[in-house]
């Protein structure tokens, strides 16, 4: 009997290691899919913050962020030892554990990336990531994932594997943010009418698609966590499932709408369309093919709908992140109430706006904060010219002619 638990810590600790390495390769897909969709003056930069801010997550996680969130302190504040002390499991390894949540944090921070593209400064940017890695993202854990569950207020909240806890904290956060920023130059006219500013690279944007999609399997097909039984594993295989049906429905149901309404097939709506579809299932990855077939659908349809909304409201999103991780964080989580008879839909809205109020209003005062002191947004002219020019001194492409903007 010890023998057959030994195995089933070692398998357990397994897959949140391999499933781990599967959501840190997201960290390549956001940023492919980020450069792809902007403009290649600014990809250097772009990639630069990528590759920073999933570095600035791990180590802010490890240094506090995961005692916040897992800790027994209470509700805002974790055990304050520094790492990893005081928290220990049976059924796995407290580092593989560690390393499979850190990986999220940084996806949080990768949705704000692609929102405020093109326009922020770099370093404004990296210190609201490590407050977001620090102090936003795990205290909202800390209620949910963490099991305190906000004095009761939140009792009840299903949230799978992070459709609002992961995706629409990135969300939130972003929005916040945006809000303070502006538009960049030239998106919106006088008049109100909405400027298309066309991405660099079709198939940057189409590869980091495909990789998110990949890591998205670790993402949910992780978030089981257990490996050691058949039945563990059949868990394992339905979320594989429905998460790829999700994303496939998602990507079809764009492609169609997008027919319809512009008589052409727009391939960055259909990217979005299948990362929409992801978000959505993420909530409820484990509640069948039916279900992540309709979230899929649905995700699209809200996704067509938001893009122009926050035109609308000259909320300038290059990558439609919003849309997509905002918007669809929301509605998986929802859905979640609707497809199980287990979970209240009053629990599920309650879970939402504490987490979307609280990531909202926290996220605000810091873009505040660092837009007094610091500023948040480059010149008029470092915009024009490029950020890579200006903030890095590197271009992506520097064979490039330099007067081709």
């Amino acid at each position: 009997m010890e023998n057959f638990a030994d195995v089933q810590y070692i398998l357990t600790s397994f897959l949140m290691l391999m499933m781990g390495a599967l959501v840190m390769w997201m960290a390549a897909g956001f940023a492919m899919l980020e450069a792809g969709l902007t403009r290649t003056k600014n990809n250097a930069t772009i990639l630069l913050k990528n590759i920073l801010l999933f570095s600035i997550a791990c180590f802010m996680y490890y240094v506090l962020g995961y005692n916040i969130m897992y800790g027994d302190g209470g509700a805002f504040m974790g055990n304050m030892n520094f790492a990893l002390a005081g928290i220990s499991y049976d059924s796995h390894s407290v580092m593989a554990d560690f390393f499979f949540q850190v990986v999220f944090v940084a996806t949080a921070a990768s949705v704000i990336s692609g929102v405020v593209a093109e326009r922020m400064k770099l370093w404004p940017f990296m210190i609201f990531v490590v407050i977001l890695s620090t102090f936003i993202y795990p205290i909202q854990g800390h209620w949910s994932w963490g099991g305190s569950e906000l004095g009761g207020f939140m009792a009840g909240f299903s949230d799978f594997a992070g459709s609002t806890i992961v995706h629409s904290v990135g969300g939130w956060a972003a929005l916040a943010g945006v809000i303070l920023l502006g538009a960049r130059k030239g998106k919106y006219g006088k008049n109100g009418e909405v400027r298309a500013i066309t991405g660099s690279s079709m198939p940057l944007a189409t590869l980091g698609t495909f990789i998110l999609w990949m890591g998205w399997f670790g993402f949910n097909g992780g978030s089981v966590l257990a490996m050691g039984t058949k039945g563990d594993i059949d868990d394992i295989a339905s979320v594989f499932a429905a998460t790829n049906m999700a994303a496939a429905t998602g990507a079809i149901t764009m492609a169609i709408l997008t027919q319809l309404l512009h008589k052409k097939v727009d391939l960055t709506m259909v990217l979005n369309g299948a990362l929409g579809g992801l978000v959505a299932v993420t909530a409820g990855p484990d509640q069948g093919m039916f279900a992540a077939t309709v979230d899929g659908m649905v995700a699209a349809i809200l996704i067509m709908i938001a893009v122009p909304m926050f035109d609308k409201l000259k909320l300038d999103d290059p990558v439609g992140a919003l849309s997509v991780h905002l918007v669809n964080g929301i509605w998986g989580t929802i859905a979640v109430a609707i497809w199980s008879d287990e979970v209240s839909m009053l629990a599920q809205l309650k879970g939402i706006l504490a987490v979307g109020v609280f990531t909202f209003v926290a996220s605000f005062i810091v873009w505040y904060v660092l837009k007094i002191f610091m500023g948040i947004r480059v010149s008029e002219e470092v915009e024009y010219d490029g950020l890579d020019q200006h903030e890095i001194g590197l271009e992506a492409y520097p064979e490039f002619n330099k007067n081709f903007k």
